[in-house]
């Protein structure tokens, strides 16, 4: 198949969050497999220190909007050890700063016209390279605007009879802009309204996506069952039911060469699931580093995070009291966030030194070595679309302990008749209670039954959560979407 992918960040060239790990780890794992793919993102200004990214002089992109004509330029690159290629579209008033959701001014009010641009140069670009995609493959609300204009500008041209595909990797983040956007971008004005572009009186580029694309997909199937009720809906709710059956969740992978504790360079020691010794190595090397006592009989939680609410943390603040006070577990906690929250968990490392460690800042080789060394990852997530930091972790024989939602009920199998059986712990509700309950019982485990214990850790590091078996199934819903777009012009 030859397979458009479209997003505003992608490894390893630009990185915000978790959305970028997955375009590219996905586009590397299809290109493996034998698949036309071709990338396009915004040339933002750090791009540019890339050595393998190179200007094409020859292409001045010249881009159809409403009621002008912006030209762009075309850089090009490739990932490495791939033949999947990538396209930058130069274009500094909007995307020369270096800021990936934040425009010139050094807010989100642009964010429309931003990626008004960017969604009608990746389809410009298709005719410019005399390339036509089977597929465009969207990604989030900045490319909301991509099946809108196959299924009216471009529906007539041989471009309008590709499918689209638009995954949502968090629903929470939808794009609302002002109505004007659609006349800047050139989509009829009929799109604005109810089954569209419209929410609260502006537009919602990501509503309008969900209801012009050929597929949607989210980032884990329980989390695609999850956005169809009000709880999770984030007010799309009735969208996505509308949409259920072209609705599919497929669970992100990891990339399995950069997280293996069987040659991680940045870890104290290596180790696999035959030979555990190494990860002792780890913790103490962790341990030393946060400045907490090696105590051998005393389980290590750590928490890899950005420190919000929705990470639901604020249950664990509720409960660290008691915690220390009824168990004799340690905490490393590595990330930042909200101010309040950042603050309660230095008070916290404050107030038992020696038993918690709090980091506040991001540090990938830091992130590496604490879930090398970790007995436990801490995940209470309000709601968690996938997830990877579970899945780094049970590579590493790092026990989860999260709460039933999203992509941590697809990744981490657990058997709470037998914990032995499965992967983790669990716990079902937004609640401290519950929270401080399976914590205590998962630090019983460790102490009195080690060897179901370890097994559990063996279970974890057994588990495939590499990029090719997801990609394989994207394909199976490239391929539906395909023939559901072919079927349009029959």
């Amino acid at each position: 198949m030859k397979i458009l992918m479209v997003a505003p960040e992608v490894v390893p060239f630009v990185k915000v969050g978790g959305l970028a790990d997955a375009v590219g780890s996905l586009s590397k794992a299809l290109a493996s497999r034998g698949h036309d793919i071709r990338v396009v993102l915004p040339k933002y200004k750090s791009i540019s220190d890339f050595k393998d990214i190179h200007f094409i002089d020859k292409y001045l992109l010249k881009i159809q909007l409403g009621k002008e004509v912006a030209v762009a330029s075309i850089w090009e690159s490739s990932f490495p050890g791939s033949t999947a290629k990538v396209y930058f579209i130069e274009y500094n008033m909007f995307f020369g700063d270096g800021s990936v959701y934040c425009g010139p001014s050094g807010s989100e009010k642009d964010n429309g016209y931003r990626f008004a641009l960017f969604s009608r140069a990746a389809l410009d670009l298709c005719g410019q390279i005399n390339w036509l995609p089977d597929i465009i493959h969207c990604h989030d609300w900045t490319t909301g605007l991509i099946p809108a204009y196959l299924n009216t500008n471009d529906f007539s041209k041989p471009l309008g009879r590709a499918a689209s595909i638009m995954t949502i990797h968090n629903l929470q983040h939808q794009g609302y802009c002002d109505k004007e956007v659609l006349d800047y971008a050139g989509i009829i004005q009929t799109l604005f309204r109810q089954d569209g572009f419209e929410s609260f009186g502006q537009v919602n580029l990501l509503k309008g996506g969900l209801y012009h694309t050929t597929k949607i997909n989210t980032v884990s199937p329980s989390y695609a069952k999850e956005i169809r009720g009000e709880a999770l809906g984030c007010g799309l709710n009735l969208v996505t039911e509308f949409r259920s059956s072209d609705l599919f969740g497929i669970i992100n992978g990891i990339d399995v060469e950069e997280w293996n504790p069987e040659n991680d360079t940045y870890i104290a020691s290596n180790f696999s699931e035959k030979d555990l010794s190494g990860k002792q190595n780890c913790k103490n090397e962790i341990l030393s580093i946060c400045d907490l006592d090696n105590n051998k009989d005393a389980p290590l939680f750590i928490i890899i995070s950005r420190l919000y609410e929705q990470k639901g943390l604020d249950l664990f603040l509720n409960i660290i009291d008691g915690l220390m006070n009824e168990s004799n577990m340690q905490i490393a906690i590595l990330g930042t966030g909200e101010a309040e929250i950042e603050e309660e968990f230095v008070h916290f490392s404050k107030r038992y030194p020696k038993r918690f460690s709090t980091q506040l800042k991001f540090d990938n080789v830091l992130a590496h070595k604490m879930i090398a060394g970790g007995d436990f990852i801490l995940m209470p997530s309000r709601f968690e679309p996938c997830g990877l930091s579970q899945m780094y972790a049970m590579r590493y024989g790092t026990v989860p302990v999260v709460r039933r939602t999203g992509g941590l009920i697809d990744s981490v199998s657990v058997f709470s008749n037998d914990w032995s059986k499965g992967c983790g712990f669990n716990f079902e509700n937004v609640d401290s209670n519950e929270l401080f309950a399976i914590i205590l019982e998962a630090c019983a485990y460790y102490s009195k039954q080690n060897f179901k214990y370890k097994k559990m850790q063996i279970n974890g590091m057994q588990e495939d959560f590499s990029w090719l078996n997801s990609a394989k199934k994207y394909e199976s819903l490239y391929a539906s979407a395909i023939d559901a777009r072919r079927n349009a012009f029959l």
